[in-house]
């Protein structure tokens, strides 16, 4: 998802439907306000949650908005789809709104999925420069060894693509039974390590990301408002 920030002329000539030159006399004559302050730059950088007003009229006045989800196994990670159900289906329209989808999960796995309106916290979240962790628990169809540790812990390279995946935290549970934690999410990712060993996974359940964990509390299907702690644990850039 794409930050959406833009130049403050630019928006107000497409929502209020005049050319440029209309544009900076409004500003000149200090009819528009951003934030509660008169703006007069034509260049002012302004994003989605920016309080645009001109004259009494209110242009612009976004909420943030963060939520969790136990997603459930068969719903896919995704705005819309023509055959499954999607994650954005299971909020009502109100709490829907504008929000995509920050780190999505296969239609077979399930655990915490996380949706917002907020372009910069979803980049931040999964930008691989901020390496947030991201902790599954892992269902097997074979036994587990210390081999797998070691594995995963060097990293693995797949030749298809010529990547070379990051090192992984990999900790035996019990005997089909392992916790995984990665700072990347490449396709399938730990399915196909998994499939190194000819082991096929039953099940794949995010448990967290960085320091937001799924809450006990939400059965699959039900999501929450994340808390100001949650929200703020994921560094965001500074604003240019």
């Amino acid at each position: 998802m794409q930050s959406k920030r833009g130049r403050l002329d630019r928006f107000l000539c497409s929502e209020l439907q005049i050319p440029r030159k209309s544009v900076r006399e409004l500003l000149l004559a200090g009819r528009v306000r951003v934030d509660g302050a008169i703006a007069k730059d034509l260049d002012l950088q302004i994003d989605e949650f920016a309080r645009v007003q001109f004259d009494e009229q209110l242009l612009q006045s976004n909420t943030p908005s963060y939520l969790m989800l136990h997603k459930p196994v068969g719903v896919v990670s995704a705005t819309q789809d023509a055959e499954h159900q999607t994650a954005l289906d299971l909020l009502d329209a109100k709490q829907r709104n504008g929000l995509h989808i920050a780190g999505r999960l296969d239609l077979n796995s399930s655990g915490l999925l996380l949706l917002t309106n907020d372009s910069r916290w979803s980049q931040a979240l999964m930008s691989p420069t901020n390496k947030v962790d991201k902790l599954y628990r892992v269902t097997l169809a074979n036994p587990l060894t210390a081999d797998y540790v070691t594995a995963f812990a060097q990293g693995m390279y797949f030749g298809f693509e010529d990547i070379m995946t990051q090192p992984a935290k990999l900790v035996i549970v019990s005997e089909h039974v392992a916790e995984v934690t990665l700072k990347e999410g490449k396709y399938h990712q730990i399915k196909r390590m998994f499939g190194r060993f000819r082991n096929p996974v039953l099940g794949l359940y995010r448990v967290s990301i960085g320091q937001i964990v799924l809450d006990d509390a939400l059965t699959p299907g039900q999501s929450r408002a994340l808390t100001p702690q949650e929200v703020a644990c994921i560094a965001l850039p500074a604003r240019v």
